[in-house]
Order: C-alpha cells, then structure tokens, then sequence
C-alpha cells in the first residue's frame, strides 16, 4: 500500500472524524492505481473483478471522500456522467473531449498554466484548482470511435 497516500487519507478521515476502515483504504488504493478515468461503478466493478468484498455504498462513499482531500479529481466531461481520475503523483493535464464518440485526449501544455497564472495575478486572484476541456470533434471517422458516422454531419 502506498504510505504517503494513506497517510494524506488518514489524516483526512481522522480531521473529518470519519471512520477509518481498512476497506476505504482498499478503496483509495484501486482509485489511486486505476488507469485513466473511471466512475464510482467502474471503479467497483473493477474491484469486484479481482475479488473484493467491498460494497457498492462504500465504493461511492470513499471516492466522494478521496476527492475532498484531493488525491483523485472529480471530472464532467459534458455528459451528465461523474469520473474520477488519480491526482496522485500525476502531472497536471487537461482535455480534448469528442462530442461524438466521447473518446478523451489528455494533454499537457506549459502555455496553459503561464495564462492560468498571469489572469490570477491580473485580478489577484488565487487559483486552487482549475479545469480545461475542450470540446469536439475527432477529425477524422477512422479516429472516431462514435458508432453511428451519420453523427459526425450535426454541427
């Protein structure tokens, strides 16, 4: 298990005077290891698959607690779906998003995090989080994953 992680995690429970169960731990340590984005049933599910007894309610329970204390981010991607994606140890990106087939880029651009910064001086501001996705299309249908390629005509 990964101290640093369980470490944060505790001290997040025990500030919160939540309750400390080795299966919220089991929780952070698949959310924290999963591979991309994921919702709270994915997560399960993907946990049920290598035989866990976690439940359901504790699943959604602890993911909703692990992003309060930041070591995973809560993500919409213009669907009505919640995602989550590890902050642990993870390079801050942002998105590009098909409104078609709903494949997800991630990228990185240095550009992004100068103007987020310049705009927080500008209007003294201070900057916690922050959020960039942008929406459209895949160029190309060989790119698109979407299975209906009449889609790609709206505008």
């Amino acid at each position: 298990m990964n101290k640093q992680a369980t470490d944060i995690f505790t001290a997040f429970l025990k500030k919160g005077k939540n309750r400390i169960t080795p299966e919220r731990f089991e929780v952070m340590e698949a959310a924290i290891e999963y591979e991309g984005h994921f919702g709270a049933d994915d997560l399960y599910i993907a946990m049920k698959n290598k035989k866990t007894d976690v439940s359901r309610a504790t699943v959604y329970n602890t993911v909703e607690l692990l992003a309060q204390c930041d070591l995973i981010t809560k993500r919409n991607f213009g669907d009505n779906l919640t995602r989550y994606e590890s902050n642990y140890k993870k390079q801050s990106h942002d998105h590009l998003i098909c409104i078609d087939c709903g494949k997800i880029i991630e990228f990185s651009n240095p550009k992004i995090r100068k103007i987020q910064d310049e705009i927080c001086k500008e209007l003294k501001f201070e900057a916690v989080s922050y959020s960039f996705n942008i929406f459209g299309r895949c160029k190309s249908l060989e790119d698109c994953k979407s299975v209906d390629p009449n889609k790609k005509s709206n505008p």
